[in-house]
């Protein structure tokens, strides 16, 4: 066999495994080091000139005459892991804060190791078996997490909240569709001259358009609810709206909550949300991609009463969770909810197999091949315990306040909105105050960061028309970052805020008194 070619799995396979192991760890300290940052300087043109580079140089050190590899796998495995490093933004350094993009546990890294050596695949018991009663297990522990029975809920683990929202419409558009048009729309297709509705608030992820258009429903099924200032739905506008859809003639296939908005992390009121979706006979959906995260925590637990009436539900622990993506997670509260997506294909779970004893889960996910991303989640909750992640929860909780406090008492910082997680959503003030002259300087800002490779810091606008509502965010998923760290990356963004005005002003052409004016 060619060098190289040694598995993972099998007795031989954690020999095989442990140099490699050690050129990808020295490649990532290599890396890092060259970084020397958050994210590497340079922007995509010097991204871009470093890779080419590298590749370039790494083809013809690596090959002998003839075309033959001459680098060992470890050689090139350092190689390629350094360069990876290098250029990739790192969400455990402290000024990496713009996404719900969160720095994993060394545990759940490590477990996930594991995952990929044995490369089991969760679409038939005979390809999984351990791993096929684990995630059984996983899913009863967090649907009793989220208030539902565990003997009656169902769900899987999914690539993330984009996964389960679909899941969630498709579900919702099968319940209802089917029920109006008295047929199996799983089946028979779409019914005609129904005129689905989705009922989304302003601030909901995009991925619920994204799942009407795949759904054929159409992403002008997605009517939009009005938020207050925290982005928050307004329970009696969709009260009103459901109203208005209803005495149209049209057919209300969901309503779906925001628990954790992507911006501000605002959590809908679910409790009255909840109460009017039953008094239309609506499907709730709630996508707590990233408020699920605050489950964990006693302090925040109650932000999220009312979750457990959701007719189902989307988790992600790659968010506020540390976990190395993907790690999503879909519950539904009735297993028998769950019937559109049954399949049975033969090769993977006959009948007469499960009727056996050998159980499938084919049936409760949209994917075939499946890797057993369950194993990390339960490695970690083991080993940390619900009580160990919401002492994390509540660090990144506690950080989030003190830089919204920090934003308060600086005078060219302004707060949109106490945070509700880890999120703090703020702006840099210009000098001039016009609102067109905020939104540009502070999109230039961030750009400026990251091209110099300083820091990584979101970037979004609120809902809405006209100048004045691009806004910065710190997502804070860092539990190891300190207060003074957060102050460190917030001096940044007003001291590139200040850079940005001074070029502004020296492009225009102003005069020298005006310059003056701009802080230094």
């Amino acid at each position: 066999m060619p060098a190289g070619a040694a598995l993972s799995g099998g007795v031989a396979g954690p020999d095989a495994l442990r140099p490699l192991l050690d050129a990808v760890l020295a490649g990532l300290a290599d890396g890092a080091a060259l970084r020397g940052g958050p994210l590497p300087a340079g922007g995509p043109a010097g991204v871009a000139a470093f890779v080419t580079a590298a590749l370039t140089d790494g083809n013809h050190t690596a090959r002998g005459r003839a075309g033959e590899p001459a680098a060992s796998g470890e050689d090139v495995l350092r190689r390629l892991t350094t360069l990876l490093t290098r250029g990739s933004a790192d969400p455990a350094d402290p000024a990496c804060a713009a996404h719900l993009h969160c720095p994993p546990l060394a545990l759940a890294v490590a477990a996930d190791l594991a995952v990929s050596a044995l490369n089991p695949s969760q679409d038939s018991w005979d390809q999984a078996p351990a791993s096929t009663e684990l995630e059984t297990a996983l899913v009863r522990d967090l649907a009793a997490l989220v208030g539902y029975d565990p003997a009656t809920a169902a769900g899987v683990i999914t690539s993330g909240g984009t996964e389960s929202n679909l899941m969630g419409l498709m579900l919702s558009r099968d319940h209802a569709l089917g029920r109006a048009g008295g047929h199996a729309t799983e089946l028979g297709g779409l019914p005609r001259d129904l005129s689905p509705r989705i009922f989304a608030s302003e601030a909901a992820h995009f991925s619920v358009q994204r799942a009407a258009a795949v759904l054929g429903l159409g992403e002008r099924a997605v009517t939009a609810v009005p938020v207050d200032r925290d982005l928050r739905m307004d329970p009696a506008a969709l009260d009103v709206l459901l109203k208005e859809a209803v005495g149209r003639g049209e057919t209300p296939v969901a309503v779906v909550a925001t628990a954790g908005t992507t911006d501000t992390g605002g959590i809908d009121p679910l409790p009255q949300i909840a109460d009017i979706a039953e008094r239309y006979g609506v499907w709730l959906h709630v996508d707590a991609a990233y408020g699920g995260g605050a489950l964990l925590s006693d302090r925040l637990a109650p932000l999220l009463a009312g979750v457990e009436r959701a007719d189902s539900l989307s988790l992600d622990w790659h968010k506020l969770g540390w976990q190395p993506a993907p790690a999503g997670v879909f519950l539904v509260r009735r297993a028998e909810t769950y019937a559109p997506l049954a399949r049975r294909a033969v090769y993977l779970n006959p009948a007469d197999d499960e009727e056996a004893g050998y159980p499938s889960l084919l049936g409760l996910s949209l994917r075939t091949t499946r890797r057993p991303d369950a194993f990390k989640i339960a490695a970690t909750l083991a080993a940390l315990g619900r009580t160990g992640l919401g002492r994390l929860v509540d660090t990144c909780h506690d950080l989030a306040h003190h830089a919204a406090a920090t934003v308060r008492a600086h005078p060219l910082l302004e707060l949109h909105t106490t945070p509700v997680l880890t999120t703090a959503v703020f702006r840099y003030r210009p000098a001039s105050g016009l609102p067109a002259d905020a939104d540009r300087v502070n999109a230039a800002l961030r750009r400026r960061l990251l091209t110099e490779g300083r820091a990584v810091v979101g970037r979004t606008e609120l809902p809405g028309r006209g100048p004045g509502r691009v806004r910065l965010k710190l997502t804070l998923l860092n539990p190891h970052t300190t207060p003074a760290q957060v102050d460190a990356l917030l001096s940044a963004v007003v001291a590139a805020g200040q850079a940005e005005e001074r070029d502004e002003a020296e492009r225009a052409g102003e005069p020298e008194e005006v310059l003056e004016g701009v802080p230094a």
